[in-house]
């Protein structure tokens, strides 16, 4: 259990790190009217309910696909979005 809880952990704390989610929060705390707090609640109360239905899409598709081939799609879907921000790096250069 502890160690699923590390793994997505993780995984999740990795992908948010430099995103836009996460840049858009810089810019609305960079705003010194602005409450830190505040912000730190709205941002994480949206990570949270972004999260959660995540979780209920994942519960839902889990009843229509067999594991493997769940993991087969996202791990895809991670291929793809790689190949996409590396090709549009060499895009822009």
């Amino acid at each position: 259990m502890l160690t699923t809880f590390l793994t997505v952990f993780l995984s999740v704390f990795l992908a948010e790190l430099g995103d836009k989610t996460q840049l858009a929060t810089v810019l609305f705390a960079s705003d010194d009217r602005q409450n830190k707090w505040l912000i730190f609640a709205a941002a994480s109360g949206a990570l949270i309910l972004s999260s959660a239905i995540a979780v209920l899409l994942g519960s839902a598709a889990e009843r229509w696909l067999s594991a493997l081939p769940l993991k087969l799609i996202a791990g895809l879907g991670f291929v793809g979005i790689g190949l996409f921000l590396v090709l549009g790096h060499f895009r822009a250069a």
